[in-house]
């Protein structure tokens, strides 16, 4: 451990880091390495794969990960801004391109194939999309002269567009809640709150009409005699099964017929295994990184900072809490990842990336950096 009077950048990162925060990440990574042992093998099997295919592959996509996290957290506001913006201009290219390019599945492009490794290009716009919204509303917040709520807009619809297209509603919901969630942060009237949800509500019911396959899991989950339930009735059964304390690693039968045990359904393959304790613990850890971030957003003075944390940490919960709500049935099935834990590179090396963004942007900085950058803007200075 650095000393407290030790100049170096990494004994600076260290005293300003949350460490609280870091702590709890990383625990999720091993969990998630932890439960992919169990609930994988069985998945690899039937594809013809080594039994620990997806766990080697899974901590080999840890290591970039965790040096992902790590840099990126480094990073100062002003660096966090460029980083995010690149980020963004290469993802939503990519995206589009996934609609030309991309590997169709199940009906949709959301993959990119580079030889053996796939991309998911909706993943790494995510984190970014937050970081360029927050910076647009707090810039626009601050500075009459610059139209931060226009550019707020015009985000939203450069990246809703093509998650529309592919199309991968789930994501497009998680991007807008968000955006919804940073809109209310950012002072807006109640009026245009309530009438974006208005608006989200009417999309939805579009999307209810004109894409099938949502019109199918709606109707699944509203009457679930109306078509194939398979996945979503093991899972329920794994948590009846698996009761208070499991029934003991690599004694579950979810993951030998669920087809997404290792990703969708990894926390159902916990309740069977470990038990309803430590699906509750998971639960504890997850909360932890959503309050500690919120906390530490409230604390700091900066409105970008304030406002990019919340967002991130909104993104990260709200993630979480879809993934769990499918796996006990309180909502339709969304094909969405559980945070760290379920498996896919993509998924864990873009959380990494936010996280990161979210351990840069809450670090303890003297009170004199905001301030002596609001007297360079004021003088005409650079300000991003």
């Amino acid at each position: 451990m650095p000393s407290r009077i030790e100049r170096s950048p990494f004994a600076d990162w260290w005293w300003t880091v949350d460490r609280v925060l870091l702590a709890a990440l990383l625990v999720l990574m091993v969990a998630g390495l932890v439960l992919g042992m169990a609930g994988s093998p069985p998945v690899a099997e039937r594809l013809g794969l080594a039994t620990f295919h997806f766990v080697n592959r899974q901590a080999m996509y840890l290591v970039p990960a965790c040096i992902v996290m790590v840099t990126i957290s480094f990073l100062s506001p002003r660096h966090v801004r460029r980083v995010a913006l690149a980020v963004f201009v290469v993802g939503v290219a990519m995206v589009v391109a996934t609609l030309f390019f991309g590997a169709e599945v199940k009906g949709a492009r959301r993959w990119l194939n580079f030889g053996p490794a796939q991309i998911q290009p909706s993943e790494f716009v995510k984190p970014a999309f937050v970081i360029m919204v927050a910076w647009a509303f707090s810039e626009g917040g601050r500075r009459a002269d610059v139209p931060g709520n226009v550019v707020g807009f015009l985000l939203l619809f450069v990246t809703i567009v093509p998650l529309v297209l592919q199309p991968d509603i789930g994501q497009t919901m998680l991007v807008t809640l968000v955006w919804g969630g940073l809109v209310f942060l950012s002072g807006l009237h109640l009026f245009w709150v309530l009438g974006l949800g208005g608006l989200g509500v009417l999309g939805l019911f579009a999307a209810y009409h004109m894409l099938p396959h949502v019109a199918a899991r709606i109707d699944r989950f509203m009457n679930p005699e109306s078509g194939d339930t398979f996945q979503i009735d093991n899972a329920i059964e794994s948590f009846v099964q698996g009761g208070w304390l499991g029934k003991g690693p690599g004694e579950g039968t979810v993951k030998r017929i669920v087809p997404d045990s290792h990703t969708d359904f990894i926390f159902a393959v916990t309740a069977e295994e470990f038990g309803i304790v430590m699906c509750l613990a998971l639960v504890l850890v997850f909360m932890l990184v959503v309050l500690r971030g919120l906390v530490l957003s409230r604390r700091n003075e900066e409105p970008f900072c304030r406002l990019a944390a919340a967002g991130l940490v909104m993104l990260f919960g709200l993630q979480s809490v879809i993934n769990m709500a499918v796996n006990v049935h309180l909502i339709p099935a969304k094909g969405m990842t559980l945070p760290f834990i379920s498996y896919g590179g993509s998924s864990l090396i873009s959380l990494a990336l936010g996280m990161g963004f979210l351990l840069a942007v809450t670090r303890r900085r003297p009170r004199s950096e905001y301030f002596d950058r609001i007297v360079v803007v004021r003088k005409g200075g650079e300000a991003a």
